[in-house]
């Protein structure tokens, strides 16, 4: 008997799934909190902690092969997507485009720092890649240094509504994006 790594209850048959982000063994009533992971593989310690295309074809047939075997009894659990399979994620190269649109501005590390209300110690790290921007932080450095930080360029950050005149035509249905 295996002990299931969420709740702690002894299984005989424990599933993979991954849950934020983590593949985690766990019995049949804990895989609903997450996506079930195929193991046809025994190189579960390779792909572990591997990111992209590995990641999406399992999770793809992990729901194909959930909603065949499931027979409707869970709430649709198993065919929900992880929340960080849709997270962005900072550019690998984020130290240097930090360091060159600084220095491009004419501005110390100092000097930026008091821009952001940011110690200079802090910009320091970042510039060397020992610590990643918080999602705050990250924005007023785009802002202030005219950067893009994430991958992808950042196109869905910067479809905000301004509000628009009566002229335009447009109405706050047309720029919601709906989450189904």
């Amino acid at each position: 008997m295996v002990q299931c790594e969420m709740c702690g209850a002894e299984t005989s048959t424990p599933k993979t799934a991954k849950i934020e982000g983590a593949e985690l063994q766990v019995c049949a009533d804990c895989v609903d909190f997450g996506t079930e992971v195929d193991t046809g593989s025994d190189s579960s310690t390779s792909t572990k902690y591997s990111t992209g295309g590995s990641s999406s074809s399992s999770s793809g047939s992990a729901s194909q092969s959930s909603g065949s075997t499931a027979g409707g009894s869970s709430s649709g659990g198993r065919s929900r997507r992880d929340m960080f399979d849709d997270m962005d994620e900072v550019v690998a190269d984020y130290d240097e485009r930090i360091r060159s649109a600084r220095e491009a501005a004419g501005l110390s590390q100092a000097e930026l720092g008091d821009q952001l209300n940011e110690k200079a110690s802090f910009i320091r790290k970042l510039e060397r890649g020992e610590s990643l921007p918080s999602d705050d932080l990250r924005k007023k450095l785009e802002r202030a240094l005219d950067i893009e930080l994430l991958e992808g360029g950042g196109s869905d950050e910067g479809t905000e509504w301004s509000g628009g005149d009566a002229e335009s035509g447009m109405t706050l249905g047309d720029v919601v994006k709906r989450k189904d």
